[in-house]
């Protein structure tokens, strides 16, 4: 990424009053080995952010099915496998996408909604 360097991706769950604010280097990306390198659920999980993700981050299924709520204009376009698997999502919105799809550019910080339905309740105890 030319010219890039910081930006942030905001991490918010409906609900929740806590938001997690990963700050990512354009130089090194956190990674989890999940989904498309530098991807949303690659960050998610790198920081400790969980996402369900039930094909393993390789657009097989919806579960990793997030909201952009800001910034998706600096998020790579949908592809149409990313479309076709997000039909079969629920409560679609304009800006969702797949958090195992959508790399962001980083011309823009992120604010990433993961919907309730979404969050691995074992996982998360509740």
């Amino acid at each position: 990424m030319t010219g890039v360097k910081k930006y942030k991706v905001t991490f918010r769950a409906p609900g929740q009053v806590d938001e997690v604010v990963v700050s990512v280097d354009a130089d090194a990306i956190p990674s989890s080995g999940m989904g498309l390198p530098g991807s949303i659920l690659d960050i998610a999980l790198a920081s400790g952010v969980d996402i369900d993700h039930a094909c393993g981050g390789v657009c097989a299924c919806s579960t990793c099915h997030v909201v952009v709520k800001q910034g998706l204009l600096s998020c790579n376009e949908a592809t149409e496998d990313e479309d076709d698997q997000l039909e079969k999502a629920p409560g679609l919105t304009p800006q969702s996408r797949l958090a195992c799809q959508c790399i962001p550019t980083g011309i823009s910080d992120l604010v990433i909604e993961i919907p309730k339905w979404n969050r691995n309740m074992v996982r998360e105890g509740n």
